[in-house]
């Protein structure tokens, strides 16, 4: 009787697992780390309780930002991918070469970065800044705790 059990619970169990995974994602397309598109955007207006001009606002603020910036985007995403490729290759000459332009392009994504975070901070009212800045406080808490190799949850 023991058996049956354990083996009728360890069905459910694989069953359950298959279709939670083959299940469809809400939001339609994922990205890289989970989000949607534009999911994280919507839900910083439902935290900082953003009236519709404000959204439209940030909206406007964020096509404008990635026009802006396309050039530069796809530059680094091409010294990224063959900074990937020498890495998988063992190349070590390309990865020295390609090393300056990688930093180069994180400390100009950091200062572009940057820009925006105050550029959306204008659209901001004082106490909404506020709560923007506990966000990105709770966030980059988060990430250091991830670097350091503590827990994820």
């Amino acid at each position: 009787m023991k058996t049956t059990k354990w083996i009728t619970m360890a069905a459910v169990v694989t069953l359950t697992a298959s279709l939670a995974v083959a299940a469809p994602h809400e939001g339609g397309k994922r990205g890289r780390h989970g989000k949607g598109g534009g999911e994280f955007s919507q839900r910083l207006a439902q935290k900082l309780n953003l009236t519709e001009a404000q959204q439209a606002q940030v909206k406007s603020l964020q096509t404008s930002f990635r026009e802006q910036n396309k050039a530069f985007f796809q530059s680094s995403q091409e010294t990224r991918k063959a900074f990937r490729e020498a890495k998988r290759a063992n190349d070590a000459a390309k990865l020295e070469q390609l090393e300056p332009a990688m930093e180069a392009q994180r400390a100009q994504f950091k200062s572009l970065r940057e820009a925006h975070t105050q550029q959306l901070l204008t659209i901001l009212t004082p106490e909404q800044r506020t709560q923007f800045a506990a966000i990105k406080a709770e966030r980059d808490a988060r990430r250091g705790n991830k670097q350091r190799g503590g827990d994820r949850f």
